[in-house]
């Protein structure tokens, strides 16, 4: 597997012979672009040119492998460097695989051959890593156009623009919404139209994680942290290094990691469960959640300090029982791309499955209409989908005491109701609901209602 671009090294060693050596080695690969170096400082002052991988003379004449690897490290995240020593001393070894080393080498009649091998390795990384960067700005350009945040409603209009403040600066930004209203969608879109598009998006559901793995899932672990560590592990603030980190389901994150998480935001830098070297980093944080987080701080049950430090810029998505023809416009959207993703014939709603669809209250939000419609494409016979092939678990909204609505949304579906059989005329639906007019418009004004 060859990179399309050239695999660039830097060999850092200031004995002529054995710089030559590793040299002529690795120069044998056509793809390999070598450079050699006689000095740390030489080395440190052409790091602008991004090297993918450096092989570092432990000894060099004007600093020590551990002071170059470090400002490597602070330079570059994603270079690995491979530490070559005169001197077998284990205690060495070890430090500079704590400060981040790929490998430390000794200088032997072997080395050529493992340096050959370990180059192979991460060469093989940099190919995926730039394929998936690749795939990243195709999937961007599609989350770029907006295109991932469909809806014509007052409310997602408002949602849209505050995607598009959050993606021009690097605030923490706080989605909240019930399950299934595209919390990770508007953290993609807010990623993907920011300057780290090209950079790692990570998300990290905190409720499917078990609670003992949270802590090594986040901060990673050092081989032998724990059993069952048989090597290390990258944790994902790491991974997202440069990027963006979305963190789902907040809330469901553990009292005693809370403190955790606090500290590593705070300064920047994480420690690895079983190490001791701080890896600093730096990530654009989204959160999101269902519940109600000032509610949980209110309970006891999120950090009051977290949770100011989360907050930033809050990204509130309405249920899509809330968001009117924005049910009809999105269920057209799924089934014309359900039809082309399984190269089946256009389908069409009818009248009846449009009535269907607006009537029910879909307690699973984008995400139950989404399956529902695409199920109907399934079980639609010939080219119209109809009331009947939808799979609604209510058939249309039940207003009374086994509803699945608040009572306050009950009022508003009432009322959306007459709206929308009267045609917008306020004055004619507090007539007929013997409600105040200026309750309804107070609701228009709300967006709780909408007019057409």
């Amino acid at each position: 597997m060859t990179p399309a671009l050239p695999f660039k090294i830097f060999v850092v060693e200031d004995n002529e012979w054995y710089g030559e050596l590793l040299m002529h080695r690795l120069s044998q690969n056509p793809n390999h672009s070598v450079s050699r170096f006689t000095t740390a400082q030489a080395c440190l002052e052409q790091l602008g040119e991004k090297p993918d991988f450096i092989t570092l003379d432990y000894s060099l004449p004007d600093a020590k492998g551990e002071q170059v690897l470090r400002q490597i490290r602070e330079r570059l995240r994603g270079t690995e460097v491979v530490v070559i020593s005169g001197q077998e001393d284990v205690s060495t070894a070890v430090n500079m695989l704590q400060q981040g080393a790929y490998d430390y080498l000794v200088k032997d009649e072997n080395t050529l051959d493992r340096l050959w091998n370990l180059v192979g390795k991460v060469e093989q990384q940099v190919c995926l890593r730039r394929e998936n960067t690749q795939l990243r700005q195709q999937i961007g350009a599609r989350h770029g156009a907006g295109q991932a945040i469909l809806g014509e409603h007052a409310s997602m209009q408002a949602v849209q623009t505050l995607i598009t403040k959050a993606a021009r600066t690097t605030i923490t930004v706080s989605v909240s919404g019930e399950t299934g209203t595209g919390k990770e969608l508007v953290a993609k879109a807010i990623h993907f139209q920011s300057s780290r598009a090209s950079l790692p998006f990570v998300a990290v559901n905190m409720a499917a994680i078990p609670r003992e793995l949270v802590e090594s899932e986040l901060f990673g672990h050092e081989k032998g942290a724990f059993t069952g560590a048989v090597a290390r592990r990258v944790g994902r603030l790491e991974e997202a290094n440069g990027g963006t980190l979305f963190l789902d389901e907040i809330a469901d994150l553990d009292l005693s990691l809370q403190a955790k998480l606090l500290r590593v935001l705070q300064e920047r830098e994480v420690t690895r469960v079983g190490g001791n070297q701080p890896i600093p980093f730096d990530v654009r944080l989204i959160v999101a959640t269902h519940r109600d987080l000032l509610t949980e701080v209110q309970a006891g049950r999120f950090r009051e300090d977290l949770y100011y430090r989360l907050l930033g810029l809050p990204i509130a998505l309405p249920p899509l029982r809330q968001r009117g023809a924005d049910v009809l416009m999105l269920a057209e959207v799924f089934v014309r791309d359900f039809c082309q993703l399984n190269n089946l014939p256009p389908r069409q709603l009818t009248d009846s499955a449009r009535e269907q669809l607006k009537a029910h209250p879909f307690p699973g939000n984008v995400r139950e209409l989404k399956a529902v419609v695409e199920l109907a494409t399934v079980l639609a016979d010939g080219e119209f989908i109809h009331g009947e092939d939808l799979p609604l678990r209510a058939g249309k909204a039940t207003i009374g005491p086994g509803s699945q609505l608040s009572l306050r949304e009950q009022t508003t579906a009432i009322v959306q109701s007459c709206l929308d059989e009267m045609n917008g005329d306020v004055l004619a639906v507090a007539a007929r609901l013997n409600m105040g007019k200026s309750t309804i418009y107070r609701m228009l004004q709300q967006q709780e209602l909408h007019l057409g």
